[in-house]
């Protein structure tokens, strides 16, 4: 005897069953919740069938499991979600004929508080996990973008609670969460794709998911990324994820938190999580056991690496999540004291940046740029810098004081180097690796900024900290300090301020770049480092300004060097052209080097004639030097 257990609502969903061959031996019964169970010979039945909600399957599933009778699920149209979980067919025949098939193998039942769960268990502040939750919606990017100012205006209701987990081995772990999900063994969404070692219907354990994140930022921006990059490497979780998996958990929380089981049923923390072993034949499509890779008897596993566990950080998230993320007193102790030594004056800090400027400085005159390159690495200024932008951001006067009286020592000493090199050495030949220092734009500036971002990016990781010898060969700040000197030495002045505008903008932007990033790493609050951050803000768009009309410049530079390379012309019937265009930036000067390609002497009339051409495209007072290549 096979009994059709249905709902009173699906009523309508299982007419269609009962004239079919298939069901000609089943005697079709229907049940409502709260009324009397109908009475049905269980004992002569060796397979039920089930349709219904939830809450009437989870029904006749724990009265299979106590009267030990294989169970077919014959899920309803809108039931698409628990069709996936056991890998049912989509179309209501074929469910049917699947789950008139009795089933020899068993599979393990979670149960919360002795309720059976078939899908997952929410535990926290539900409600704002379920508003602001990706990984089971599929958003779109604005959606996105629209939860997260949506979460920034309702700062409170993404908050941490403190929660304490026990597991079958008795282990006791405190930590603060987000909020947590407890998977049974669905293998279909983003979650079961990046943790599907963890999750098996046949190992006796369940595990639970701990969404952990420390910023908003984190949450929203960080975790797409995250989530994309591991769903197909599935080799590790997101790092502001953990998970626990056991047999058996007791889960509480410092206050009584909203437990939702299956979306459906709602009760309060503490709860006791229990894995039933070999609990309930049911009949599941292929796909489902293809999935159970774990074995029996696997281990426990954890990870709380992440987790926020000290009381200051517990107590910081439990007022809501905040814009960036809040570095701990031990990460801002250890960083803070490296950063005030570094800001400081000492003989080293001397000797290495006269070294390093001597090096560039001689560099500059013979145009090496490998032996440039490497007083960039000698030098040591980039160290006060670093400093300065936390100054800045923290507000921190004797930071801020001391790190800007070692910059400014490190400038005078660097001018003065340079400026006596340049007047002790008779020669006064601008090199391209000077001219190179002398026209600043708004590039100048992005590299700044980008160069600011990974040195403290990289002062926040003692891991990466070597990486600031390649910020400092990407910003150079001793190379544009030396021409200016040398400027100093030959009296040209142009030279000296074009050159410091170039040491300016990279000062300013690795300083409001750093504030910024280590701000977004959690070392000020958004309200204390606002002051810091609008005023060096102000002063990097006062010194674009320049930079644009250097921009501009430079951008007419490559027009006429473009102009000049499309010229083709002739003078009295030969045909002449230019290549290897160059218009240089001089001293007093600019200037325009070229190749003329001919096939036959000019006249000094037509050589007048070429000068005026080249002027006309030019359009301002220049230079003209030119090679003359006669073509065969």
């Amino acid at each position: 005897m096979i009994y059709y257990l249905y709902g009173r609502d699906s009523r309508e969903f299982v007419s269609k069953f009962r004239d079919l061959d298939i069901t000609k031996d089943v005697e079709f019964v229907e049940f409502e919740i709260g009324s009397v169970f109908p009475a049905i010979d269980l004992g002569s039945s060796s397979h039920i069938v089930v349709s219904g909600n939830i809450e009437e399957i989870k029904l006749i599933f724990d009265l299979a499991h106590k009267n030990s009778i294989s169970v077919g699920l014959v899920p309803l149209p809108t039931q698409s979600r628990l069709a996936k979980i056991y890998s049912l067919p989509i179309t209501p025949m074929e469910a049917l004929s699947l789950a008139m098939e009795p089933c020899e193998k068993s599979i393990d039942l979670l149960y919360c508080n002795d309720r059976l769960v078939v899908d997952d268990i929410r535990i926290g502040n539900t409600s704002a996990i379920k508003e602001f939750e990706f990984y089971y919606p599929k958003q779109s990017f604005l959606k996105r973008v629209k939860l997260f100012l949506s979460a920034i205006v309702k700062k409170g209701a993404l908050r941490h609670h403190k929660f304490t987990i026990k597991t079958a081995k008795n282990d006791t772990h405190t930590i603060s969460a987000l909020g947590m999900i407890a998977l049974g063994y669905n293998n279909f969404s983003p979650i079961s794709k990046i943790l599907k070692d963890k999750l098996s219907a046949i190992d006796g354990q369940h595990t639970l998911l701990i969404l952990s994140p420390i910023s908003l930022w984190q949450y929203f921006i960080a975790s797409p990324v995250s989530l994309f990059i591991h769903r197909y490497r599935g080799d590790k979780t997101p790092s502001f994820w953990g998970y626990i998996k056991s047999s058996k958990m007791e889960i509480s929380s410092s206050v009584p938190l909203k437990v939702v089981i299956d979306d459906h049923q709602t009760i309060s923390t503490p709860i006791a999580l229990e894995t039933r072993c070999d609990s309930l034949r049911v009949s599941v499509g292929d796909g489902f056991w293809e999935e159970q890779n774990i074995p029996k008897g696997s281990k426990s596993s954890i990870k709380l690496t992440n987790m926020p566990k000290d009381s200051e950080r517990i107590e910081y998230l439990s007022k809501g999540l905040p814009l960036f993320s809040h570095a701990s007193t031990e990460q801002y102790a250890t960083l803070f004291s490296n950063l005030r030594d570094e800001g400081s004056i000492n003989a080293t800090f001397v000797t290495l940046l006269m070294l390093a400027t001597m090096i560039a400085t001689f560099g500059l005159f013979i145009n090496s740029s490998s032996v440039i390159i490497g007083a960039m690495l000698l030098a040591p200024l980039m160290q006060p810098i670093v400093s300065l932008s936390m100054g800045v951001l923290r507000q921190d006067v004797k930071l801020f004081k001391n790190s800007i009286i070692t910059v400014a020592l490190g400038i005078s000493i660097t001018l003065a180097t340079a400026m006596v090199i340049a007047h002790l050495i008779p020669i006064r030949e601008l090199t391209n690796e000077m001219s190179s220092r002398i026209s600043p734009t708004l590039l100048d500036m992005f590299v700044a900024i980008v160069s600011g971002i990974a040195a403290a990016y990289a002062k926040n990781d003692e891991k990466i900290s070597s990486s600031l010898a390649g910020v400092a060969i990407a910003v150079a700040l001793v190379p544009p300090l030396a021409v200016s000197g040398i400027g100093l030495g030959w009296g040209e002045w142009s030279m000296f301020f074009q050159s410091l505008l170039l040491f300016t903008t990279n000062l300013i932007g690795i300083v409001l770049a750093g504030a910024i990033t280590f701000m977004v790493l959690g070392y000020a609050p958004i309200k204390v480092a606002k002051r810091g951050i609008v005023a060096w803000s102000i002063i990097a768009t006062l010194i674009t300004i320049p930079l644009y009309h250097s921009f501009e410049a430079m951008r007419d530079r490559s027009n006429i060097q473009k102009n000049l390379s499309d010229l083709k012309f002739y003078i009295d019937e030969k045909p002449i052209y230019l290549s290897r265009v160059e218009y240089r930036k001089g001293i007093s000067k600019d200037e325009v080097r070229c190749e003329v390609i001919l096939n036959e002497k000019l006249t000094k009339t037509e050589r007048d004639y070429l000068k005026k051409i080249i002027s006309k495209v030019v359009g301002r007072p220049t230079n003209i030097i030119v090679t003359f290549r006669y073509q065969l």
